[in-house]
C-alpha cells in the first residue's frame, strides 16, 4: 500500500477491477465507504430494520409525517414508502458515480417483497415500479424458480437487477442465461441496454454458515478451517464459468464471515458489498493488493468439502436444477431470515401507529 491510499481496501477499489459496496443503505456508513472508494450500496428487510434501529433519530420524525400523510395507509404501505425513500436517498449520494461511469457503478439496490418469491408476476410488478424511483435504482429478486422467469421480463423491461437468496454456481449460471435472454429481447426491438448493469449475488459467507449446520447436524468431521473456504470456491468457480462464456451479468459476493472473501476475490471484475463492521476491519489491515481470483483452492480443502452433497450443489454447474432452488438449504433459510426481518420491520411501524395511553 503506498501513501496516496487510506488502506488496502481503497488501493484495490482504485487499482483493480474489482469494486466494493457499502452493505447498507445506512447514509453515514455509505459516506464512509465512499471515502475508501465505495461505489454501490444495497438494502433488504434485514438491513432496513438494523437502520432504523441504530439511526432512529433521523427517521422518527419522517415516519410520524408518513402516518399522517398516508392517512388510509397500511403499516405495510408506509413500511414499503420508508423502505423506498431510504434508496432514493442512498440513490442521491451515489448518483455522481453513476453519471461518470454511463450506469456501470454508483447503483444502490432495493429489494422486492420476500413474501413474493414464489410469484413472478407480483415480482415482475414490484420491480418494474422499483425501477422508477431513482435512474442508479438496482432491483433485488431472489434466485427462486419464479426470481429466475422474473429476471428476464424484468430485465427486457430495462430495470438492471441483483439476483440474490443465491448461493451456488447453478443459481448463478440461471441468472446469467435469463438476463441473456432478457437483454437479448430488447436489442432485437433496438431497444438501449448500454446503461444497464445487472449483477448476480452469491452470499458466500451464507453457504459457509449452512455447511457447519449440516456438519452438526450429520455428524461430519473435517478440519474447521474448510468450512471458511466454501463460499469462496463457489464464486471462484461461477466467475471463471462467466468469464468463458461472456455473460454480461457481473458476479457480487455478499454475506462476509472472514477475509479471505476479501483476499481471494481481488483482482475479479466483480463487486463485494460489505458490511460496515467488515469495511472497517479490512481498512485496518495491510495486506498486498495482488490477483488472488485465479489462484485455486487447495485440494485438501476441496476434497473436505466434496464430502457434503450440499457443497456439490453449490459448487458444480450442474449440482442443482431450477426446480431444486426453492429447497436448497442455505435458501430456505434466508427466506425465513428476511421474512422475519420484513415482520420486524412492519412491527417497529405499527408502533408508531398504534399507540396505547
Amino acid at each position: 500500500m503506498t501513501e496516496q491510499y487510506k488502506s488496502s481496501l481503497h488501493q484495490m477499489a482504485d487499482c483493480t477491477p474489482t469494486d466494493f459496496w457499502n452493505d447498507s443503505c445506512s447514509i453515514p456508513e455509505l459516506a464512509y465507504a465512499m471515502e475508501y472508494g465505495a461505489v454501490g450500496a444495497t438494502t433488504n428487510p434485514v438491513i432496513v430494520g438494523e437502520v432504523l434501529k441504530k439511526e432512529m433519530g433521523a427517521y422518527e420524525g419522517r415516519i410520524k409525517e408518513l402516518i399522517n400523510e398516508m392517512s388510509d395507509g397500511t403499516e405495510d404501505d408506509i413500511a414499503w414508502k420508508l423502505n423506498e425513500e431510504m434508496a432514493i436517498a442512498g440513490a442521491k449520494l451515489l448518483e455522481p458515480i453513476y453519471d461518470k461511469s454511463k450506469g456501470q457503478k454508483g447503483r444502490i439496490s432495493i429489494q422486492t417483497n420476500t413474501k413474493y418469491y414464489r410469484n413472478s408476476e407480483l415480482m415482475i410488478a414490484q420491480a418494474t415500479r422499483f425501477g422508477t424511483l431513482a435512474p442508479n435504482i438496482q432491483v433485488k429478486m431472489p434466485a427462486t424458480k419464479a426470481g429466475i422467469k422474473a429476471y428476464e421480463e424484468v430485465t427486457y423491461q430495462g430495470v438492471s437487477i441483483n439476483a440474490t437468496v443465491s448461493f451456488s454456481v447453478p443459481q448463478a449460471l440461471a441468472v446469467a442465461e435469463a438476463v441473456e435472454r432478457g437483454l437479448a429481447r430488447r436489442e432485437a426491438e433496438g431497444k438501449d441496454t448500454s446503461l444497464m448493469h445487472p449483477v448476480c449475488t452469491i452470499m458466500v459467507g451464507r453457504l459457509d454458515d449452512w455447511l457447519k449446520e449440516v456438519a452438526e447436524r450429520d455428524n461430519i468431521l473435517v478440519d474447521p478451517e474448510c468450512f471458511d473456504w466454501a463460499g469462496v470456491a463457489a464464486m471462484k468457480n461461477a466467475y471463471r464459468i462467466y468469464q468463458e462464456r461472456g455473460y454480461r451479468t457481473q458476479l457480487l459476493a455478499a454475506a462476509y464471515r472472514n477475509r479471505h472473501q476479501w483476499m481471494q476475490l481481488m483482482g475479479a471484475d466483480m463487486s463485494l458489498t460489505i458490511p460496515h463492521k467488515w469495511i472497517k476491519r479490512f481498512n485496518s489491515c495491510d495486506v498486498p493488493v495482488q490477483n488472488n481470483i485465479d489462484t485455486p483452492i487447495e485440494e485438501k480443502i476441496l476434497e473436505q468439502l466434496k464430502r457434503f452433497p450440499d457443497f456439490n450443489k453449490a459448487y458444480l454447474a450442474d449440482g442443482m436444477t431450477i426446480d431444486e432452488f426453492d429447497t436448497f438449504g442455505p435458501v430456505s433459510k434466508t427466506l425465513l431470515q428476511f421474512l422475519k426481518g420484513y415482520d420486524e420491520l412492519v412491527a417497529i411501524i405499527r408502533n408508531f401507529m398504534i399507540t396505547v395511553k
